[in-house]
C-alpha cells in the first residue's frame, strides 16, 4: 500500500494543446544527455477523424511511471524498481543489460544506452530537476502548456484537479500496469 503522505508523481498531457513541436523531446535529450538513438520522450503522430475531417494528433509518450510496472517484475537483478514516490528508476550499477525490461514494457519506452549498455527510461528528471524542486525538463520547456506535472496524492495539486475535472484516458489500461500518465481529451 502506498503512503499517501509522500508525493506520488505523475503527469498530465493535454492533447488539445500539444502541437507536436517536439520541444519536450529536445529538452529531455538535452537534460539527460542521451546518445543518438536514445530518446526518453518521443512525440508520436496519430491520424484521427474521417475524410474530409481528418487531422493529425500529436501524442507525447514518455515512460508511463506505472503503479504496477511490468519492467520491475521481470528484472532478474532488481536493477529496476519503483521508488516510494512512484517513479520507476534503474540502478545503472546493477543493470546487466539483459533487455527483459524492454521486452516487458507494453509502451515501448525503455532503451539500452549503446554507450553504457544498461537500460534507461524517463524518470521525470529525478536527480537533476526534481531533486531541486523543479519540474521535469519536458514540462518546463513546453511552449504551449500541454504538459503538467505534480503530486497525484495531493488533491489540491493542479494535476489532481485536472484528472478529477477533465475527461482523460490512460494508455493500455488493460495491461494491468496502472500508468500514471494521463491524457486529457
Amino acid at each position: 500500500m502506498e503512503d499517501s503522505s509522500r508525493p506520488h508523481w505523475g503527469m498530465v498531457i493535454d492533447l488539445a494543446k500539444c502541437v507536436g513541436c517536439d520541444s519536450c523531446t529536445v529538452a529531455c535529450k538535452a537534460e539527460n544527455r542521451t546518445p543518438p538513438g536514445v530518446t526518453y520522450n518521443v512525440v508520436l503522430e496519430q491520424e484521427t477523424g474521417a475524410y474530409p475531417n481528418v487531422r493529425i494528433e500529436a501524442i507525447p509518450r514518455p515512460c508511463m511511471q506505472c503503479e504496477n510496472p511490468a519492467c520491475v517484475s521481470v528484472c532478474p537483478v532488481s536493477a529496476t524498481y519503483r521508488g516510494d514516490d512512484g517513479i520507476v528508476v534503474i540502478d545503472a550499477d546493477r543493470c546487466i543489460g539483459c533487455k527483459y525490461c524492454i521486452a516487458a514494457c507494453p509502451y515501448n519506452v525503455r532503451f539500452i544506452n549503446p554507450q553504457t549498455r544498461v537500460a534507461e527510461n524517463c524518470d521525470f528528471c529525478l536527480h537533476t530537476k526534481l531533486a531541486k524542486g523543479e519540474d521535469p525538463a519536458c514540462v518546463s520547456k513546453c511552449r504551449y502548456g500541454a504538459l503538467a506535472f505534480g503530486d497525484l496524492n495531493d488533491p489540491e495539486s493542479d494535476i489532481s484537479k485536472l484528472v478529477a475535472e477533465r475527461e482523460c484516458e490512460q494508455l493500455l489500461v488493460d495491461s494491468g500496469t496502472g500508468p500514471c500518465m494521463y491524457y486529457l481529451k
